[in-house]
């Protein structure tokens, strides 16, 4: 009963607090928007690339590489590749110079360099494929010629080319053609924007009840620790519940994201990450002696959980980097939704990282249940 008085008043609490409740609420919305719209607009952004004197055939190769769009410059334009590139704010300038190719790039921005030196890659390889295509057939020519005196040879030859024009068919496990970088990061961004908003939010809820002199009031009678960390839990849970249900409906009507797995896998992962989220932030505002330093927390707590949370791949890590990892809760989140979301995984599938949620939950609330002792022995 005194669980339910504690999870009854925080209720009330929050619903008279407008302001919180939204941002709770919309904050996560308004972040995924933002996100989503940023890598719309980089998924279409395209490189420019100056040639001057340039082979016609190298350039149009190049040219028919993808977010690649090629410039010619004039033959007697007698500026420097650097001088083009502080100009016209090209990513980079092909020149030819007695027959040596000169590539420079302005590499402020490293993705811009890299499609740069891909497409030129490809298209040295597409004229070389040409070549001996070329090669090939006036070979297959000859060939044909001699054949033609070989009846005997004719459907052997005929199976050969049959072969060789054979088009591939790709299929994917994962995704379509059409999968962006948004998509493979979507899963790991719905556990980051819930796991920051509930942090950030039980936190300073809870300091500001010590800092208002409630949390004593509150501990002054008969309640146990538990009781009172149990109560906090069922209030902000949830509304933490009711932030998952928005975020994952708003996902998938307005981004239009597939669920390849389990669905309620999504939910209950999603919702496990904010009780996790919820029982650190209760937890780190015991250390905290006002709002200013309860902020001072977020940039310690919630950045190496977006680091070790996929976006950038662990396996390219090193080991002791990889054992820090495992110790951060987003890692088993981000991992349990793109598995979910993406591979088309169970709940079965997913249960050790699910299992592992709940453990650093329940680690959480024996601490928050020690960590009050300071402020009630008993």
């Amino acid at each position: 009963m005194r669980i339910l008085a504690v999870f009854k008043r925080v209720v009330l609490e929050m619903l008279r607090d407008r302001r919180t409740l939204v941002l709770m609420m919309f904050g996560p919305l308004l972040m995924l928007s933002l996100i989503w719209a940023i890598f719309q607009t980089n998924a279409t952004q395209t490189t420019v690339l100056a040639t001057q004197n340039v082979d016609a055939t190298l350039v149009k190769a190049v040219d028919g590489t993808k977010h690649l769009k090629v410039v010619k410059v004039k033959k007697n334009e007698d500026q420097t590749a650097r001088q083009l590139i502080r100009k016209n704010d090209y990513a980079g300038v092909l020149k030819e110079e007695r027959g040596r190719l000169t590539l420079t790039l302005a590499n402020s921005n490293p993705s811009q360099s890299k499609l740069i030196r891909q497409g030129l890659s490809l298209a040295k390889i597409k004229l070389a494929l040409q070549n001996q295509t070329r090669v090939i057939k006036q070979q297959q020519a000859m060939l044909q010629t001699l054949l033609a005196q070989l009846p005997a040879a004719d459907k052997m030859s005929a199976g050969s080319q049959s072969t060789a024009e054979k088009k591939v068919a790709v299929k994917y496990l994962y995704g379509s053609a059409d999968s962006t970088y948004f998509d493979a990061i979507f899963p790991i961004m719905i556990s980051f924007v819930v796991f920051f908003f509930v942090f950030l939010i039980s936190g300073i809820a809870l300091l500001r009840e010590r800092t208002r002199g409630t949390l004593d009031r509150v501990l002054a009678t008969p309640i146990r620790r538990g009781e009172l960390i149990g109560g906090y839990i069922l209030g902000y849970g949830m509304f933490a519940i009711v932030q998952t249900l928005i975020i994952v409906g708003f996902s998938i009507w307005i981004f239009k994201m597939q669920v390849l797995g389990s669905l309620s896998g999504v939910f209950l992962t999603n919702s496990l990450v904010a009780l996790v989220a919820l029982t650190l932030g209760l937890l780190i505002s015991s250390f905290a002696q006002s709002e200013f330093q309860m902020m001072q927390f977020v940039p310690i707590v919630v950045i190496p959980q977006i680091l070790f949370s996929g976006l950038i791949p662990f396996d390219t890590m090193p080991h002791w980097l990889r054992l820090i990892g495992y110790c951060a809760p987003l890692y088993y989140g981000s991992t349990a939704m793109t598995s979910l979301i993406e591979k088309g995984a169970g709940l079965l599938q997913v249960g050790s990282e699910l299992g592992i949620l709940v453990g650093f939950a329940f680690l959480f609330i024996i601490l928050n249940v020690l960590s009050l002792r300071k402020y009630r022995p008993v």
